[in-house]
């Protein structure tokens, strides 16, 4: 080993279309502000290109996992999550990524943490940020986690073995409450305007309001929002106060810094023809709703799956922005399609009515994951004994 670096042990993993870095919880320190030290020397944080780390300069890929056995019998795995921020000294443990989720369940089994089960094994994980459990099938073969397969899916090139990954266990998963607020509809006033919102708690917490509440076409190129300051600045006030009424922040003030992560923030409107990033047309017939999400306080540039299973329960609820963007024949049907700015995410969603209640029974989504290195990450012992 180098005698100015300690070396710590990770792997590079992408989980549908986002990539993170996992790490074994045992191979970090157990002192949270150390631990915290490491992983933002891991990943060259605090910069803006992360230049000095793995770190892959974007939201999508500056994604941490944590990950070790459960304690308690209820689940197979614990995984931890955390959005690392590039621009601060920061690492937000208050949410979940859905993308990075669905690799846990391949990574677990090809640690040798979760038995092999040909032609499926399923892997119970706890996800600790929010302590909900997430159920996840991974296709199996020669005792490891399948790779090669013929599913694909938008954002991602090529195909891979489909994960099946059921979140129903995560409604509520940070207030307590599938509607927080009680209400499917709730205003909130930005500069003496009133804006109509869905506050929604299923995966990660959701603000929901229509393209057409912001004065805006739903179609709208991510480009064109962020360079919309004025869109911006007020998706970020809603945002902020919406963030005050999730139990997250105490004064809207705070939630930028406090609370960057959660929580996020979709635009929606009718189905609608456009063109995706990749160049191609996403046809209306082929939807049953357009979106546009804001997080980090950036636009995402496909649909996250926390916010596609919440999306997915919101349109399960009737009175909710969601539920009013829906034919009759998309609020019956089990499958929900979302177009948004990579193409076309399916979420499976199913309700039922228990004791005047709704009670979301299934969100199930697909995805792929694979792993793409195994090593050590070196940080300069100096780095980690500043400010001591």
């Amino acid at each position: 080993m180098h005698p100015e670096m300690n070396a710590y042990p990770c792997s590079i993993v992408r989980g549908g279309t986002s990539k993170g870095i996992f790490f074994m919880k045992h191979d970090l320190p157990s002192e949270p502000y150390m631990r915290d030290k490491v992983i933002l020397a891991a990943f060259g944080s605090p910069d803006v290109r992360q230049i000095d780390g793995l770190g892959g300069a974007d939201v999508l890929t500056s994604k941490l996992a944590v990950i070790s056995p459960c304690a308690s019998s209820d689940a197979d795995v614990d995984y931890t999550f955390g959005q690392v921020s590039f621009e601060q000294s920061f690492i937000d443990y208050n949410g979940n990524c859905g993308n990075i989720s669905s690799a846990v369940g391949p990574f677990a089994i090809d640690q040798g943490m979760v038995p092999a089960v040909e032609p499926v094994t399923t892997v119970r994980i706890r996800q600790t940020n929010s302590n909900t459990i997430l159920v996840a099938e991974v296709p199996v073969k020669n005792g490891k986690a399948c790779v090669n397969g013929d599913f694909h899916i938008d954002g991602v090139p090529g195909t891979g073995a489909r994960l099946v990954m059921d979140w129903s266990g995560t409604v509520g998963a940070f207030t307590g409450k599938l509607l927080p607020t009680g209400n499917p509809k709730d205003k909130i006033c930005v500069n003496g305007t009133d804006y109509q919102v869905s506050l929604v708690d299923a995966g990660n917490p959701l603000v929901f309001i229509s393209a057409e509440d912001l004065g805006m076409e739903g179609t709208k190129s991510l480009e064109e929002i962020e360079k919309d300051q004025g869109l911006m600045d007020t998706i970020q006030a809603i945002r902020s106060k919406a963030a005050v009424l999730f139990g997250l922040v105490d004064n809207p003030e705070k939630a930028a810094l406090d609370s960057p992560y959660n929580p996020f923030f979709a635009i929606v409107s009718p189905s609608a023809d456009y063109v995706a990033g990749d160049g191609k047309t996403v046809h209306a017939e082929d939807t049953d709703l357009t979106a546009r999400l804001s997080f980090m306080l950036k636009m995402h540039k496909t649909y996250p799956i926390t916010g596609t299973v919440c999306t997915g329960a919101a349109a399960r609820i009737p009175g909710t922005v969601v539920w009013d963007m829906l034919s009759e024949e998309a609020r019956a049907n089990g499958t929900l399609r979302i177009g948004h700015p990579g193409g076309i995410v399916p979420v499976e969603a199913e309700a039922a009515m228990e004791n005047n209640q709704i009670r979301i029974t299934r969100l199930g989504v697909y995805r792929t994951a694979r792993r793409i290195m195994d090593g050590l990450v070196f940080i300069p012992k100096a780095v980690l004994s500043e400010g001591e």
